[in-house]
């Protein structure tokens, strides 16, 4: 991790895949954290950030957007800081006020998100101070139409989320849906370039400088899934099979393909794309593939995470 290129305060806590990386902001009198994790590691990011800020008071939470592997650590730490400011996306707001699981994705998704409150929200040409740093708040649909990424100019330092990995980006859950969002990853992509940043600090993986072959890698996945939208709905769903692998670790087979049949994502999937055969054998023909791949291990009827 380019370490030397992290401006002052700011610590990365790297996660797993099921949980989102933690961004800590320490300032001179309190620190902020954007993205908290998934509800399972809540516990954990507790423990992380408090070590990481001391005896510095938490002031503001920050959510580049509401997926449940980003802002399911949200109640923990409200709880563990109750006079945290929390702010999120503004498209999410009315959302969260009603605690509305099926318009924040987490009962189609078939994941968990502990309810949560907030006091703000991230308004694109906006800046939120965070720490003793000022960061500009740009709009980054694709991933999540609601998105936004944050930019602090002086070290040129870009809070990605998951508009840019350095090997992708995440799945493009409005496509799924229905919606042309291919177009607005391309943009974000555009978003991020002209900023230039010098260090992106992604949702998942580790930090990285090399930001033109980050965008290059990002747009020849992009465009193999303009050319071919039923690989990117295949990816998304062994995307979704995968992360309630992480949660679960093993289930039975007939168990696991019964609980993605009941879930709402996998049938919108099925139905647009592949209903040329029965939904259990897709599935099923998911798992074996993850299977190939080193991503579950199949054994005695039984998947496992690997």
């Amino acid at each position: 991790m380019p370490d030397t290129l992290l401006p002052p305060g700011v610590v990365v806590l790297e996660r797993g895949w099921l949980s989102s990386n933690n961004v800590v902001i320490r300032g001179r009198t309190g620190a902020a954290v954007v993205d908290s994790g998934y509800w399972t590691h809540a516990e954990q990011t507790v423990e992380l950030v408090s070590r990481a800020i001391g005896d510095r008071p938490l002031q503001v939470l920050v959510n580049t957007h509401l997926h449940s592997d980003h802002c399911g650590g949200n109640a923990a730490l409200q709880s563990h800081w109750p006079d945290v400011r929390t702010c999120i996306p503004p498209g999410n707001a009315a959302a969260v006020r009603r605690w509305d699981e099926v318009a924040l994705t987490y009962a189609p998704t078939g994941q968990n998100c502990p309810r949560f409150a907030f006091q703000d929200t991230l308004l694109p040409g906006s800046t939120v101070g965070l720490g003793d740093l000022s960061w500009q708040v740009h709009a980054a649909p694709g991933h999540d139409p609601h998105s936004v990424i944050l930019f602090e100019p002086a070290s040129r330092t870009l809070i990605s989320a998951d508009a840019l990995w350095a090997n992708g980006f995440g799945v493009v859950f409005p496509e799924l849906e229905g919606e042309r969002a291919f177009d607005e990853v391309a943009a974000t992509l555009d978003v991020i370039e002209k900023l230039s940043p010098r260090l992106v600090l992604p949702g998942h993986g580790s930090p990285f400088s090399d930001v033109s072959t980050a965008l290059s890698k990002a747009r020849s996945r992009l465009d193999a899934y303009v050319r071919d939208p039923a690989r990117h709905a295949a990816h998304a769903a062994k995307v979704l099979l995968k992360f309630k692998l992480l949660e679960i670790q093993a289930a039975p087979v007939e168990d696991f393909v019964a609980w993605a049949e009941g879930t709402a994502y996998f049938g919108m999937v099925w139905r647009r794309w592949f209903s040329a055969e029965p939904a259990a054998r897709w599935l099923a023909s998911l798992l074996a593939d993850l299977d190939r791949s080193g991503a579950a291990r199949i054994e005695h009827g039984v998947v496992n995470n690997a």
